[in-house]
């Protein structure tokens, strides 16, 4: 019997030390051959397939995908920021643009967006009356507290972080790039919104990039907190999907061509 265990135990010793010399010599020896050479099927995903969509025929407009929010017809995706359950106030102007009724109130969409890709044309009165931050200025508010600046900033000096396109009080354009008064300005954007842990901490802040008449001025910016006139931006509390909302800052600014996509 004792014989026996001695063999068994020398035999698990030597079938361990095989293992491990095995071992050794698999990760210190590669094979000559690879035993599975690569094709080109292998790095191929075919599922899920990539959604179709049409593209607008003119650059610009709405791709098959879009939610339009106003082209000109009506306000039926829009309601007043004061009251919700009010129609906005704003007026349409020759079946083309939307103006802002100063003193109105700012008004905001129906729906509530998160990530998007938003298309916004806008311009600044026609008659130039003030300067600063009182020459056309209004906003774009995404999830209702993040603002993207609309200013008449061509030939007008103000704040950096405060003419058109900035993050306002957050990250001033990289470059000015605005239209005189009386031609359009278009933004193109690509927002990603604040993801927050279960404790409503901030876990990823918002991020933004923005194209101003085909120009980029904001590359994946990170924004860092509530749109504030006085102190330090931050994020106090946890939110999901909010509305876009424009703002009536007492000029009679014009929008255009308003769409938007999900993502």
């Amino acid at each position: 019997m004792k014989f026996k265990v001695l063999k068994q135990s020398f035999l698990s010793v030597v079938l361990f030390s095989a293992g491990i010399t095995a071992q050794n010599k698999f990760v210190n020896t590669p094979p000559e051959v690879s035993p599975m050479p690569m094709k080109p099927e292998m790095t191929e995903i075919w599922k899920p397939e990539v959604k179709i969509i049409t593209p607008a025929k003119i650059l610009g407009n709405a791709p098959s995908d879009a939610i339009v929010l106003f082209d000109g017809k009506n306000l039926d995706q829009w309601v007043s920021k004061k009251n919700s359950n009010k129609p906005a106030e704003w007026k349409i102007v020759d079946n083309d643009y939307l103006e802002v009724v100063p003193g109105s109130g700012d008004i905001q969409t129906k729906m509530t967006f998160g990530d998007c890709q938003l298309h916004l044309e806008w311009s600044t009165p026609d008659e130039v009356l003030d300067g600063g931050q009182a020459r056309g200025n209004s906003g774009v508010f995404f999830q209702n507290r993040y603002e993207l600046q609309i200013l008449d900033s061509y030939n007008n000096r103000t704040y950096s972080n405060g003419q058109a396109g900035s993050i306002y009080k957050d990250h001033a354009p990289l470059v000015n790039a605005v239209k005189s008064p009386l031609e359009w300005n278009v933004y193109d954007v690509i927002y990603t919104a604040p993801r927050f842990r279960t404790d409503g901490k901030i876990d990823a802040p918002a991020r933004i990039t923005v194209f101003l008449n085909g120009v980029l001025i904001q590359n994946n910016v990170t924004i860092n907190g509530l749109t504030l006139y006085i102190g330090l931006h931050n994020y106090p509390s946890s939110h999901g999907d909010d509305v876009i909302s424009l703002q009536d800052h007492g000029a009679k600014n014009q929008f255009r061509n308003i769409w938007i996509r999900k993502l």
